[in-house]
Parts: structure tokens; C-alpha cells; sequence
């Protein structure tokens, strides 16, 4: 049987199909010649008399089979429960051992898959497990689905936070966090007073999971960095003021002694130049130092109803410009900041050596916001001036003060919106304010 069962199964078959087929034309022959007399009847007794014969022969090279399909359903329902251990042996040829390989074959699969799949899992564990970020996954129920270790130790005195309502962990949370949530969307809060405050960054990310609505909250603590950022700020501050400071009081200093010169010798022709000097340059340091403190005391914006095309015509009335012509629509924005953002925008892209007829204002109303491109035809910006452009105090121009696109940033956040620059084809620069409609 063994030997059989090495053979290829369609030879097998065709092999004991042959016998039983000889084994009936020797018994028909002799009933034939010796009983029956009749050819038909010979061959049917013969095949009736063989049947049980070939039943039993057909049991016998079925069974191991019957035994692989067995062991092969047991093994398809351990992969079903995740258990990818098992595996197959079969010592025949043919189309069952190409399954048995095949199955052997997807069940090696299967277990490099899963110790990848785990080894994976860890990592991922490790990884958000030791990360500084605390990290909360809340289901839909409002229960905690997930929380790693700094978020065990900022909102759960290290306690596990699993199961917990993460509302009844924000009623134990300090205020500022509490007003955070409430306020909606990412924001910035500070713990504590004095030397003691800590300040945090919130993060709210929603989304589906299995069909079913989740939000990840991620609470990272920015104090050192913020801190550091301080200082490095500070430091560039002071410098462009001195800078700035010794740019004019240095002129100033030498016309006073020069003018007191002319005043002794009685030069007085020559005074009038030098006073002019001097009333130049602290002019120029007196805007210097306005620009700034407009900068620190921009307010929270007072928000309003406008109608687009009041606000463009008082604006057309300061700065030339071409273009938002026939623009409706209603917008909420403070008149002021807003104006002054954009006359910024205007003037340096009168600024850029671009024709006046190539300084365009674009007004557009996408689904959930308002887009306002100011473009020129001048000589655009390079990719290092692109990245810094809208930082503090970074400025390519001689005399500028590094404010300008500054200022314009920092109105568009305090409306909700944004600010992005780029080049445009053909040259010049496409500077972009989003605004919620």
C-alpha cells in the first residue's frame, strides 16, 4: 500500500482500474466456458462478483487521503484561530503532495508574517510607550481605548487610564486644560505660575476605526524648547536693534559734532544739510522702532461682518492694484489688521520691480474658505528666502526690518487662516491668504 500510495495518484487508479478490468475478463471467460454458456451473462456475473473486491481496493488507496483531507480541514481552522504551527507530510507523488507542499508553503507564509506582524507590534508599542508625547485614544463610547506612559503619568498619577471615562480624567485635569477642550481644535496652554509653568501643545485627531469614531489626543510638554526658543529669539532681537541703533545714532552723533564745528567757525550755510541728516535718521529709527511695537501689541482681531467689495474699493483708494473687481460675498474679519496685512502684501509687490499693472489682488471663495492671492510680475524669491520669509525679523531687504510678512502671518493666524508663499511661472511671487468663509 505504501508503494501505492508513493505512486502518482492517476496512476494508481489506472493501475487497480486495469486489474479489476483483467481480473473480470478471467472470471467471464471461465463462467462463460464452464457455467453459464453465455458471453453477457458471463461478464455481468463476473462484474457482480468483483464489486465488493474493488470496493474494498478502492477503500484502501482512499483512506490516506480521507486522512490528509482531515488533517487538512484541522489545519485550515487552526489558521482561522491564528495558529500557523501546524504542518503537513505526505510521502506520495503527485497532485497530492503539490498540496500538501502548497499548504506546507502557505502555513510558512503565514508564520513569517505573523512573528513580522508581532516584531512590528512591539515596536510600535516600544516606540509610543517611551515617547515623551502623552497619547490618548478615546472610542466612541467616551471611554479611554489606549493610553501610553506620559499620558499615565499627566492625567493618571501613573494608574492605568484604560477604561476610564476621559471625560471624568478632564474634571480632575488642571483649568487651562479643561479651557483647552473646550475651546475646540489644537491649542497651546500653560500649567502653573512663575518658575513652576509648564506650557503644553494639544492635539485632536478624529477618526474611524473599524467603522466606529475615535480621537486621538496628543499632550506634549513645550517648556524647555519654547524656553530655548526664547532665548535664541531674544538674542536675534537685540541684535537687529542694535543693529538698528547704531545704524542711526552713530550718523547722528557725528552730524551733531560736525554741526557744532559749523556753529563754532560760523559755517552756517552748511548746518541746514546736516540738521536734514540727522532729522532723516531719527525719522527712519522712529518707524524702526513703531514697526516693532505694532508687531508685539497686534490685538486679538474684533471681528465683523464686511462685504468684500466695500473693503476692496477702500483698499483700491490706499494702493494700486488690478483685479477683485465685481467680487461678492460677505466675510468676518477685522477691517484694520486685515488692511494693514494687505497693504503690506501691496506695497512689497510694488516693491519687487514688478510693473504696476502686474501687482494683482485675487479674491476667491473655495468651499470652506476665502483665498486671497496678491501677485506680481518682480523677480520672485529663492528656495532659502521661500523657507524664511515669514519668520520674525528676517528680512532681505537693506534697510527692512524682517516684520512685514511677519506681521501679515501672524493676522492671518489670529483669523484662523493662513499664509503661504510661492513663485510663479513666468516669474514673480504668488503670496496666499486663507480665510474661514
Amino acid at each position: 500500500m505504501r508503494l501505492l500510495q508513493r505512486l502518482p495518484l492517476t496512476l494508481t487508479f489506472t493501475a487497480v482500474a486495469a486489474l479489476h478490468a483483467l481480473l473480470v475478463a478471467s472470471v467471464a471467460m471461465l463462467l462463460q466456458r464452464f457455467v453459464l454458456h453465455h458471453i453477457a451473462l458471463s461478464v455481468l456475473m463476473a462484474a457482480v462478483l468483483d464489486l465488493p473486491l474493488l470496493a474494498f481496493h478502492v477503500r484502501q488507496l482512499l483512506a490516506p487521503m480521507h486522512s490528509l483531507y482531515r488533517a487538512l480541514a484541522g489545519t485550515v481552522a487552526s489558521y482561522r484561530d491564528g495558529d500557523f504551527s501546524f504542518s503537513l507530510t505526505w510521502e506520495g507523488e503527485g497532485e497530492l503532495r503539490e498540496l500538501v507542499d502548497s499548504h506546507n508553503a502557505l502555513g510558512d507564509v503565514l508564520r513569517e508574517q505573523r512573528v513580522a506582524l508581532v516584531q512590528r507590534e512591539l515596536l510600535l508599542d516600544t516606540m509610543v510607550q517611551n515617547t515623551p508625547v502623552a497619547m490618548v485614544l478615546v472610542g466612541p463610547s467616551g471611554h479611554v481605548a489606549h493610553a501610553n506612559l506620559a499620558a499615565r503619568r499627566m492625567l493618571g498619577e501613573g494608574r492605568r487610564l484604560e477604561g476610564r471615562m476621559f471625560d471624568a480624567l478632564l474634571a480632575d485635569a488642571p483649568e487651562p486644560l479643561r479651557d483647552a477642550f473646550e475651546r475646540g481644535g489644537d491649542a497651546m496652554f500653560s500649567v502653573g505660575d512663575g518658575d513652576d509653568e509648564e506650557i503644553y501643545h494639544l492635539s485632536r485627531r478624529r477618526f474611524r476605526l473599524n467603522g466606529r469614531r475615535h480621537e486621538l489626543v496628543l499632550l506634549r510638554q513645550l517648556t524647555a524648547e519654547l524656553r530655548r526658543q526664547e532665548v535664541q529669539t531674544w538674542k536675534k532681537v537685540i541684535r537687529v536693534i542694535s543693529h538698528e541703533l547704531n545704524n542711526s545714532l552713530a550718523p547722528i552723533a557725528s552730524l551733531a559734532h560736525s554741526g557744532a564745528e559749523l556753529l563754532r567757525r560760523g559755517q552756517y550755510e552748511k548746518l541746514p544739510v546736516a540738521l536734514a541728516t540727522i532729522e532723516e535718521r531719527a525719522r527712519h529709527l522712529e518707524g524702526f522702532i513703531r514697526d516693532y511695537a505694532r508687531f508685539a501689541k497686534l490685538p486679538a482681531p474684533r471681528l465683523e461682518p464686511v462685504e468684500w467689495s466695500c473693503f476692496v474699493e477702500q483698499l483700491r483708494s490706499q494702493v494700486a492694484f488690478v483685479g477683485a473687481a465685481g467680487v461678492e460675498g460677505v466675510v468676518r474679519i477685522d477691517v484694520a489688521q486685515m488692511e494693514q496685512a494687505l497693504l503690506n502684501l501691496l506695497k512689497n509687490a510694488h516693491e519687487s520691480g514688478s510693473a504696476h499693472e502686474g501687482v494683482e489682488l485675487v479674491l476667491r471663495r473655495l468651499p470652506d474658505t476665502w483665498r486671497i492671492d496678491v501677485l506680481d510680475r518682480g523677480q520672485g524669491m529663492n528656495e532659502a528666502v521661500l523657507a524664511n520669509a515669514l519668520l520674525p525679523f528676517y528680512s532681505t531687504k537693506r534697510n527692512g526690518t524682517g516684520l512685514g510678512l511677519a506681521l501679515v502671518r501672524e493676522i492671518a493666524e489670529a483669523h484662523g487662516g493662513s499664509v503661504s508663499l510661492a513663485n510663479r511661472d513666468g516669474g514673480g511671487l504668488c503670496v496666499s491668504i486663507m480665510l474661514p468663509a
